[in-house]
């Protein structure tokens, strides 16, 4: 123990001076930094602070990765120390063999920047191994005759440590015949040389025994012993001898075994048995016999394995030629190697750095590449190159090693993954080269902006739709990844209200679906339009806008409303005048509609669903002007009806219906009575279901009604004419002009005669003696001068003349329609489009009041078409300023005949209001309805 502690003292002072004087040299030798360990050190014995001696910090090391780079990881360097370790056996002998100086060579790399240090560590020799011979036992043959200061070469003793640990000396045991001396190799080793100091005798001693022993330089020294046996022979006194003494051989490193290298040659001038020669190795160590053969009786040594010149570029070859007598003759062959390119470039990548942003600049390191090639000369130069066209190229860094750098600009989009192929081609010839691929990752940057997929929408959108639903749906793609790639949607500008605007619709942020919030309406919105914008999640976000416009299409969900004839301020009805000498063609009147929708649903047709007289005018279908068909007859009522529907052109269409109420007067006082003998309009409706009331009943009486009418009708047949002509019911208006018109509305069966005096202040009104619900309807107007005497509830006697009076004319097939004929809910009007009269005795009372009152008024001058409560606002609606600003201007050139003046509205009312005094028994007059 105490031997090996002083044995390995000097190696731990070297251990500690040596990096103490590298370390003052450190300016002189910038480029490697040399540490001395003696072999054998222990695992995780300690080299030197590599870190200190590189001026690195001790907090820097965890983000520089200060690492080895060498084929074999002999040491490791402590990352939080940054000392230089032991990892792994070193054993000089087995890493340089007896090469005397044995350095090994390796890289440290260091990241963030980049840095490369080399680093030679000298791996000190200690006296680990023993001399030893390679045989135990040596025999001679030395003949009697042999002269003293004969030389026997002997095997050398191996010793594979270097330095002053190998071999240094040999010794003999003391004897009187023989000596010992050294001898030295062209290569450096000793070998020892047997002296004969003494002549010998074969008959006073024929064998010798001797001790050799080798002895190294070590501390202490160790040695080994082989033992010499001599044996005395018979003289044999000519050596062989060789031709010459050296050999030199070159060989190529390709030579395949069984290759010839030499023939040696040696003549012995002895003659017979002594002249027979031996040929073998002689001091040669095992690779001499591994790689080479030689043939004992010709001489001739050929190769037996393939050469390695990276192994080994040259061999020894001693070798002996013996003749029977053991007298031998030694010469030497120098075989060298000579290199070929046989070895192709290695390419070792020590650092990569992926995945790579796709926006790094130009120059960014990308990985760090090493080429060896275990080759020399031209053999062994290794230039590196990037097959095919990239975005990268290389940049010698150091000795042997290259940097990958970016060269072009990277876009993940279109090209993800890189895959570099880098070759690396030695200098021989041929040369030989190798390649290795690198895979680089680029990772995504936020640099593409959402891109719609059309450069602008267009969205039609019915009306009415349902709220909630999806009217529209744009898409847009970022083709980058994770967030940079995911796109939401907005709404960031309108035209429309920015209140109003989340009330109309909203877009979906995930999908880009646009929603109607509300059901739209195309009369107050055809279109809007919207500015969407889609926006990724990147930082900094990446957006863009499209504009996305919003048709609202049109349904047909308006009903045409009816601008002319309307109801007058009051809610009375107006009239037009005819003149009663209108020819065929002449413009009455217009219907005036509009529609709120538009197109086709808009377009209007105007259609007569009722007529007093259906033949007497006609009415245009596209423009609603009613014109006369014929002229007026003698049997035409002077007050007409129609009944004007105004249909649209949607599927389905909607409608609206018109009254129109026409007077044929060639005056406007000539057509007031006419204004006053209406009742109020009844709804059209309420008559219905009032005839549905009482139809079970109306059948009910059928049968007597049928009865009474055979009954009236035969005592008609069998009276005087002048006695139906005209009844007194006990009701007389006041005095006064009257103005007498046939008017007769409504389906029910209702006729009366009214008898009226052309040129008296009484009016007396005669009605058949028969009940209301069993007598035809029928006027009749008694015009002679000759009065019928009567009386109205106390009013003095007027006479009627008995031969004026008018047989009751047939009824008008033309006033008639039927109940399918009438408009319906949808289309009817409050006021007298249904053309009904008043179904009772007190109504009819007071309508005959109500006409009285009237004719009275204008007949007297008690009042005048400018003012008065009594013309039941006529003087209102007919006075010279009076104008409808609602009618077009078609109405402007329409003239009554009998008035000073161009109306502008020729529409009138009826007052259903009863005059003062007004409180007897009315009828209403009617037309009779044929069956």
């Amino acid at each position: 123990m105490r031997q090996s502690a002083e044995r390995s003292s000097p190696a731990r002072w070297r251990q500690v001076w040596l990096p103490f004087l590298l370390s003052l040299f450190r300016g002189v030798l910038p480029d490697q930094i040399r540490y001395s360990i003696p072999e054998e050190l222990a695992k995780n014995s300690v080299v030197g602070n590599l870190a200190k001696d590189l001026g690195l910090s001790v907090r820097d090391l965890p983000a520089r990765k200060l690492r080895v780079s060498a084929e074999k990881e002999y040491f490791t360097i402590n990352p939080e120390s940054g000392e230089l370790l032991v990892s792994d056996r070193i054993d000089r002998e087995q890493i340089c063999g007896r090469k005397p100086l044995c350095i090994l060579d390796f890289d440290t790399v260091a990241e963030n920047p980049l840095n490369i240090f080399h680093i030679a560590v000298t791996v000190q020799d200690i006296n680990d191994n023993i001399p030893m011979f390679k045989q135990s036992k040596i025999d001679l043959k030395i003949g009697e005759s042999t002269k003293p200061g004969k030389t026997f070469p002997l095997d050398p003793a191996l010793d594979s440590d270097a330095g002053p640990n190998s071999l240094q000396i040999y010794h003999l045991k003391d004897n009187e015949h023989f000596d010992l001396a050294e001898r030295q190799t062209p290569d450096g080793s000793k070998y020892p040389e047997l002296i004969l100091m003494h002549s010998l005798d074969r008959e006073e001693q024929n064998f010798h025994q001797l001790i050799l022993t080798a002895v190294d330089g070590g501390n202490p020294p160790q040695s080994g012993t082989t033992e010499i046996q001599i044996q005395v022979t018979d003289a044999n006194d000519n050596p062989p001898v060789f031709s010459q003494d050296v050999y030199k051989v070159k060989l190529q490193e390709g030579v395949p075994p069984g290759f010839s290298v030499l023939r040696v040659t040696a003549t012995d001038q002895d003659e017979g048995v002594n002249a027979e020669i031996t040929y073998s190795f002689h001091n040669v160590d095992e690779q001499v016999e591994q790689f080479f053969n030689l043939d004992k009786r010709t001489g001739e040594i050929t190769t037996k394995d393939n050469f390695d010149f990276e192994t080994a570029n040259s061999y020894n070859l001693h070798i002996e030629a013996k003749d029977p007598g053991d007298l031998a003759a030694h010469c030497s062959i120098e075989v060298e190697i000579i290199d070929e390119n046989d070895c192709a470039p290695e390419v070792i990548v020590t650092s990569v750095f992926t995945p790579l942003p796709e926006d790094s600049p130009l120059g960014t390191v990308i990985a760090l590449i090493k080429t060896r090639d275990r080759d020399s000369g031209e053999n062994g130069e290794v230039y590196c190159h990037i097959l095919g066209k990239a975005n990268f190229i290389l940049k010698s860094y150091s000795t042997n090693y290259y940097k990958l750098v970016t060269d072009g600009a990277l876009d993940r989009e279109l090209t993800p993954e890189y895959n570099v192929t880098v070759m690396a081609t030695d200098r021989g010839k041929p040369p030989l080269s190798s390649t290795i691929s690198i895979t680089l990752h680029v990772a995504d940057v936020n640099d593409n902006a959402p891109v719609f997929q059309q450069a602008s929408y267009v969205v039609h959108v019915a009306e009415n739709n349902p709220p909630g639903a999806s009217i529209a749906q744009v898409s847009a793609s970022d083709p980058d990844l994770g967030p940079n790639g995911h796109v939401s949607y907005s709404i960031v500008a309108s035209d429309l209200e920015p209140r109003a605007l989340w009330s109309y619709v909203s877009v979906s942020a995930q999908s880009g679906a646009v929603f109607a919030q509300r059901a739209f309406d195309h009369e107050q919105l055809r279109a809007f339009e919207l500015t969407l914008q889609a926006r990724d999640h990147g930082s900094p976000a990446l957006g863009a806008n499209v504009s996305l416009r919003v048709l609202v299409g049109d349904r047909n969900d308006n009903a045409p409303t009816v601008l002319y004839p309307a109801l007058g301020p009051d809610g009375s009805a107006l009239f037009d005048t005819v003149p009663r000498a209108a020819q065929p063609g002449y413009l009455v009147t217009k219907v005036v509609a509009v529609d709120a929708d538009s197109g086709h649903n808009a377009w209007l047709s105007y259609h007569v669903l009722q007529a007093s007289e259906p033949g007497l005018f006609s009415l245009g279908l596209r423009t609603g002007e009613v014109r006369t068909a014929r002229a007026l007859g003698d049997r035409d009522a002077a007050r007409q009806r129609l009944l004007v529907a105004v249909r649209d052109g949607g599927q389905p269409p909607l409608s609206a219906t018109a009254t129109l109420h026409l007077v044929f007067a060639d005056s406007l006082h000539e057509a007031l009575p006419d204004l006053s003998d209406g009742p109020a309009p009844a709804d059209p409706q309420a008559e219905l279901q009032f005839y549905l009331v009482l139809a079970l009943a109306l059948i009910s009486v059928l049968f007597l009604l049928a009865v009474i009418l055979a009954i009236a009708l035969r005592l008609r047949r069998s009276s005087s004419p002048c006695a139906w002509g005209c009844l007194q019911p006990g009701l007389s208006s006041k005095s006064g002009p009257r103005i007498l018109s046939n008017y007769s509305e409504g389906t029910l069966p209702y006729s009366y005669n009214l008898c009226v005096a052309a040129q008296s202040d009484k009016t007396e009104f005669k009605f058949l003696n028969v009940t209301p619900e069993v007598v035809p309807p029928q006027d009749l107007l008694c015009e002679d001068a000759s009065w019928i005497p009567t009386t109205n509830h106390g009013d003095a006697v007027v006479p009627f003349p008995l031969d004026t009076i008018l047989k009751q004319a047939p009824p008008n097939t033309d006033w008639r329609f039927s109940q399918a004929q009438r408009p319906g809910t949808s289309g009817s009007q409050n006021g007298d489009e249904t053309g009904t009269w008043p179904n009772n005795q007190f109504d009819t009372e007071m309508l005959q009041a109500m006409i009285l009152a009237s004719a009275s008024e204008a007949a007297d001058g008690s009042s005048t078409l400018g003012g008065g409560a009594g013309t039941m606002g006529l003087s209102a609606r007919y006075g010279p300023q009076f104008t409808l600003q609602h009618v077009p201007d078609y109405r402007q050139n329409v003239y009554i005949p009998g008035s000073n003046a161009t109306l502008t509205n020729a529409a009138g009312k009826r007052d259903g209001k009863a005059p003062a005094g007004g409180n007897g028994n009315k009828k209403k007059s009617g037309k009779k309805e044929k069956k």
